[in-house]
């Protein structure tokens, strides 16, 4: 099945180098399959709450990928408890289509129970990415590469982050390459992804319920930037 625009860009990212992938929420496992045929890791781990989900990618996986066994394997867990410590080598762990809050949850647990390994997370969370981004600032992940999509009127940042700092940019809390554009339809997306972040955070600040001044204030210095 063809992959839409969203988890084609999110599968581009991926370079080659990892030894394990995981790919968690991984619904009905199209991601991870186009990984998998591209034969871009080892071993790539399909990760999914939903035993009825995980039972119909595992027979799915065996009628279409069966002299690739020894390189994937289905997991039916939460993914706040990846057993990493069992895999050696580098690691990513991609988590996308669910909001930033949860998101948040399983990076913070994932981070602090396996800090000492060589892991990176490629996220694309559907909302809430500033509080996301202010996470993984106080984690002191870096930042490797970055992305901005539009995909059926709704927006997505794609995060690839490393909890290895050397050689990597810090991670910006309103993003920094997601703003720049080497075409007109690229910055068509930039310019209408800015003016609606900034309306939900105007409108946020206008009911006096949350102080947003410094999120309004961080993403008008983009708009002067942009101008």
């Amino acid at each position: 099945m063809k992959l839409s625009k969203r988890l084609k860009q999110i599968e581009q990212l991926v370079a080659p180098g990892y030894t394990h992938i995981w790919d968690c929420c991984c619904d009905h496992g199209l991601l991870g399959a186009a990984l998998l045929a591209r034969k871009v890791a080892r071993q790539i781990h399909f990760v999914d709450i939903v035993p009825e989900l995980i039972a119909e990618l595992e027979n799915r996986l065996q009628q279409f990928y069966p002299d690739s066994a020894a390189h994937w394997k289905t997991h039916c867990l939460d993914v706040a408890r990846l057993p990493l410590e069992q895999h050696k080598g580098k690691q990513l762990i991609i988590i996308a289509g669910v909001g930033g809050d949860l998101i948040k949850q399983f990076v913070e647990v994932i981070y602090r129970q396996h800090s000492h390994l060589n892991v990176d997370f490629l996220l694309c969370p559907v909302h809430h990415q500033f509080a996301l981004r202010q996470q993984l600032i106080e984690l002191n992940f870096s930042l490797k590469d970055e992305i901005l999509i539009e995909e059926n009127k709704r927006f997505y940042e794609v995060i690839l982050v490393s909890s290895q700092t050397a050689g990597n940019a810090p991670v910006s809390p309103v993003g920094s390459k997601i703003w720049q554009s080497v075409s007109a339809e690229q910055s068509l997306v930039v310019e209408k992804y800015l003016d609606k972040t900034l309306s939900h955070y105007r409108r946020i600040q206008q009911g006096n319920t949350t102080d947003v001044t410094h999120i309004v204030a961080a993403y008008q210095n983009v708009a002067s930037t942009l101008c």
